[in-house]
């Protein structure tokens, strides 16, 4: 079994606060789930509704029906697919139902999920499902040959199983009512909290991907934390327009949910036309956004006033930058309160929101008042700090980095010691990100974010690594020299341009080309948009690249496209 038995001490104590993390009621992962789906008042309650608007489907399962199929699963994993506690099992799907109950029949299997974006290269497929050293992966039947390819060159990778609308092309059916198998449960001596239930990988900006390994105490301490800031209870009803290969859909709106004894509706995809009459529909009281969405809808101007929406309070909104425009334009367009809030893939996923006690006046002065909008306050088993170079705890109003500690902190990265000393060297998880705090007159920090000390682009929510959007710029025949930079975009919060050294001696390359030769490298939502063409090649004396320094200088130029909806020609 993959548990937390000597992690280092640095790791140790940003996981372990005194006093922060009320001990949970369960020991493992199983035990939670059995205190669910075996629960009478809740055996007739539906808990999953999927809907798919491109097939015009809507499946329902209430908490008996959902353990039932999720053992049934689980007994195929166990007996047909050989895996055991301590194993992992990567998928390469995207939001179903079929994928809901993937991950928890892991879970109750003790059996690790290792999700990978469906529209990720094969080159990063393939190093994510190396580096976790999967035993096992699930794909959409589309991806079958391309796993099998990729089976051949992994010796650990032992099974690729292919599944469709239907489930398992060669297994049971997801959508069986009854007929489970009678086993449940991992077939360790001693399932515990400290397991691992995911390793997610995130986008690296000086090297490859890192895999954040996410511990099932991790997983429910955050669905504790989150449940208890919004008051969710079994009537609330939470919408999924998010991807649940993402830490934001999975923890938000599928286990949060199952924890507070409610109900999630999950959508295959966002779809502006179709949003406001889906919160109507299923009488959703909260859904979990990006700032991207909230441009969208309000580009989509629908009139929402035949709808009924008394049940539902707000949006949750995170996971990439909101720029204050964007707030207030949505809260005055519709009415609806956005409680912004922060986390990272290595706290879990939230660690902080704006308080739901907020009179309106208050919402809007933390939201609207300062440089930034405000991220809130920390939740239940999360203690935030901004520190200064030295590990210090700096002062309110100054700028530092944002560090967290607490048992939603992730385990560590996986077989990577060096960013671990880095990312734990205080005690704390430092995020990367730069900012400050200001108390409230209750004596409460609300933090801010100022910047981002680490380089990532966040794209609609999504974290893009520049590095790779730079090897490939620089794979172009006719380029030099080429970095990726971020600019502010409406709709994206951030979208990508690219400075460009054609070589010397040779007819330089037009932005035509270079779009060209991106796209058919990188999916459109990684390509660089616009190009800037130069002659100097900034890198520090110590050789290191100026990106920041490039972002800034080319921002006044890029300030142009900020409002503009670049299109995917492929798409039409």
């Amino acid at each position: 079994m993959s548990s937390l038995i000597d992690v280092p001490d640095h790791i140790a104590q940003a996981r372990k606060v005194e006093g922060l993390c009320p001990p949970l009621p369960w020991s493992s992962f199983t035990d939670f789930f059995k205190s669910r789906v075996y629960d009478r008042a809740l055996v007739n309650r539906t808990f999953l509704t999927y809907r798919d608007d491109d097939r015009a489907v809507r499946y329902t399962y209430s908490y008996g029906e959902f353990g039932t199929v999720v053992q049934s699963v689980a007994t195929f994993l166990h007996d047909r697919v050989g895996l055991r506690p301590g194993d992992r099992l990567a998928t390469i799907l995207f939001n179903h139902d079929v994928t809901v109950v993937l991950y928890f029949a892991a879970w109750i299997s003790g059996v690790t999920i290792v999700p990978i974006n469906i529209e990720e290269s094969t080159d990063k497929k393939r190093f994510i499902l190396e580096h976790s050293e999967a035993s096992a992966v699930c794909c959409w039947h589309r991806l079958l040959e391309e796993m099998k390819d990729l089976q051949r060159e992994l010796p650990a990778l032992r099974d690729v199983i292919a599944l469709n609308d239907d489930g398992f092309v060669e297994g049971p059916k997801h959508r069986a009512k009854a007929g489970a198998s009678p086993f449940l449960g991992s077939a360790s001596p001693s399932p515990s909290l400290d397991d691992e239930a995911l390793i997610v990988y995130t986008s690296g900006t000086t090297g490859p991907p890192k895999g954040v390994v996410l511990t099932v105490g991790n997983l429910l301490l955050d669905a504790d934390a989150i449940t208890e800031w919004h008051r969710f209870d079994a009537e609330a009803r939470l919408m999924c327009v998010l991807p649940i290969h993402h830490v934001n859909g999975t923890v938000v709106t599928v286990i949060t949910p199952f924890y507070c004894k409610g109900s999630v509706v999950l959508n295959r995809k966002f779809k502006s036309a179709t949003f406001w009459r889906r919160l109507h529909e299923e009488r959703v009281t909260c859904v979990s956004v990006v700032p991207t969405i909230l441009e969208f809808l309000l580009d989509a101007n629908e009139s929402i006033i035949d709808y009924k929406l008394d049940e539902f309070g707000g949006f949750i909104c995170g996971a990439g930058p909101l720029l204050k425009d964007t707030a207030t334009r949505f809260e005055d367009r519709f009415g609806f309160p956005i409680r912004h809030g922060y986390g990272l893939s290595e706290t879990t996923c939230y660690s902080c929101f704006l308080p739901n006690d907020l009179s309106r006046d208050e919402h809007r002065h933390w939201l609207r008042d300062y440089e930034f909008p405000s991220i809130g306050v920390p939740l239940r088993h999360s203690d935030m700090a901004i520190l200064g170079g030295d590990g210090r705890l700096l002062p309110e109003m100054t700028r530092g980095e944002i560090c967290i500690r607490g048992g939603t902190v992730c385990a560590g990265y996986f077989k990577r010691e060096d960013a671990n000393d880095a990312a734990f060297q205080w005690g704390w998880f430092r995020s990367g990100d730069e900012g400050f705090y200001v108390r409230d007159k209750l004596g409460r920090p609300f933090f801010f974010i100022s910047g981002r000390l680490k380089e990532l682009i966040i794209r609609g929510g999504v974290n893009i690594a520049p590095l790779e959007i730079d090897e490939v710029l620089r794979s172009h025949p006719l380029v030099r020299f080429a970095m990726t930079v971020p600019f502010e975009h409406r709709y994206y919060g951030e979208e990508i341009a690219a400075y460009v050294v054609p070589k010397e001696g040779v007819s330089p390359p037009t932005e035509a080309d270079v779009l060209a030769h991106c796209r058919q490298r990188l999916p459109f939502s990684k390509c660089p948009k616009v190009i800037r063409f130069g002659q100097h090649v900034p890198y520090t004396s110590t050789g290191k690249p100026k990106r920041l320094e490039l972002k800034i200088s080319l921002a006044s130029t890029l300030a142009a496209y900020r409002e503009y909806q670049f299109k995917d020609a492929q798409m039409g």
